[in-house]
């Protein structure tokens, strides 16, 4: 066995401990004071350059708030902008042919005609009722007229013009009574017809010829296309960043694209979903989308400022909190909690830091807050 690299390894490591575990007594014994070493020829001592080669080194990046023009993307169908069944106000069968399903109406256009049955006759004679009426009217005036001018020349008594004042206003009481007569019977004569109250489609063939109705029977179901409603439900944390009259996109199930305004916000949640109703009307003069199609719907939300950082720098500190941890002016570690706005290509969206932020992308997770670390600026590593 060779004793000669064993007694030199040894000699390596005394001198290496006395020069890193006692370096001030080597030093102290060769004459040179730690000031010394530390600025041999300045007036202002220096950093230690050993001091800071042992600080933990990060790699920083400085992120800018940015103005971000956020949407909100919701999951939705089309439908109707107004539907209604039509029903009859009035009984009797129907007179008129059928329009079929899927016929175009304008506001107006017949639906159902009622066979008017006695209404015509029971018309005319509230019609022979109210000439009547005026005949009678007219005698009971002449009638006061004479006894009126009697009594004042005193060829009639008092007490009779009393009497036929009274026989004119029931006279006035029974043509009021027959006019009214009139009008009903002539606003029965018009429940006979019914009619769309809108320009719209018909959802259902309407009443077959021959079909009696009743008084609230259903005669047809129109709908109207034009305008077209596109329907969502935004979640109680999405609805506070719409508002009505804000853009918005959608993508039907057949590709179709299309494009409109918000024209409705819920103010009470769905009490099984928890989400509020969002409406979009789109312009649809063709017809072309149909009621119920999906519908994937990108409505523009309120800007909000964040910064745009990657999502590698984010961490969770000791409590859970998702944050990013920051370096302060004095080189020290700051946790900054955030939250996350929205995702990007490059990174994620977040809020809660400062205008300006020196983030720690490289590194955080080795380090806690307060301390000091050396920074080495992004594309200076």
């Amino acid at each position: 066995m060779r004793v000669v690299p064993l007694v030199t390894a040894t000699l390596v490591l005394v001198s290496l401990y006395f020069f890193v575990m006692e370096r001030e007594t080597l030093m102290a014994l060769a004459g040179v004071e730690p000031a010394q070493a530390q600025n041999a020829g300045g007036d202002t001592p220096a950093a230690d350059p050993a001091a800071q080669d042992a600080l933990f080194a990060v790699v920083v990046q400085r992120f800018h708030e940015q103005d971000l023009e956020s949407a909100i993307v919701l999951r939705g169908r089309t439908d109707a902008s107004r539907q209604v069944e039509v029903r009859a106000e009035t009984t009797g069968p129907v007179i008129s042919q059928p329009r079929l399903r899927g016929s175009l109406v304008a506001e107006g256009d017949l639906l159902c005609q009622i066979d008017p049955g006695t209404r015509a006759a029971a018309l005319a004679q509230a019609q022979a009722q109210v000439a009547q009426a005026e005949a009678q009217l007219a005698e009971a005036e002449l009638t006061l007229t004479t006894t009126t001018r009697l009594t004042e020349r005193g060829y009639s008594a008092q007490n009779n013009v009393a009497s036929v004042e009274a026989a004119v206003q029931g006279a006035r009481a029974g043509l009021e009574a027959a006019h009214a007569a009139v009008q009903s019977a002539e606003a029965e004569m018009d429940r006979l017809t019914v009619t769309a109250p809108f320009a719209g489609v018909l959802e259902a063939d309407s009443a077959e010829t021959g079909a009696f109705l009743a008084a609230g029977g259903l005669c047809a179901t129109v709908i109207q296309l034009d305008p077209m409603l596109v329907v969502g439900f935004a979640a109680e944390a999405q609805i506070d960043r719409l508002a009505v009259g804000a853009m918005a996109g959608a993508r039907l199930s057949n590709g179709q694209q299309v494009i409109g305004q918000v024209t409705f916000l819920a103010r009470s949640a769905d009490s099984a979903t928890r989400t509020f109703r969002v409406e979009v009307t789109v312009p649809n003069p063709d017809l072309e989308i149909r009621e119920g199609m999906s519908a994937d719907m990108l409505i523009s939300a309120t800007a909000t400022r964040g910064h745009l950082v990657p999502g590698s720098a984010l961490t969770i500190n000791d409590d859970g909190t998702l944050g990013l941890r920051l370096v302060d002016e004095t080189s020290h570690t700051v946790f900054a909690p955030v939250t996350v706005l929205r995702d990007a290509p490059q990174g994620f969206w977040v809020s809660g830091l400062p205008a300006e932020a020196d983030v720690i992308v490289v590194g955080q997770e080795y380090v806690t807050d307060g301390v000091e670390v050396r920074v080495v600026r992004r594309g200076e590593e």
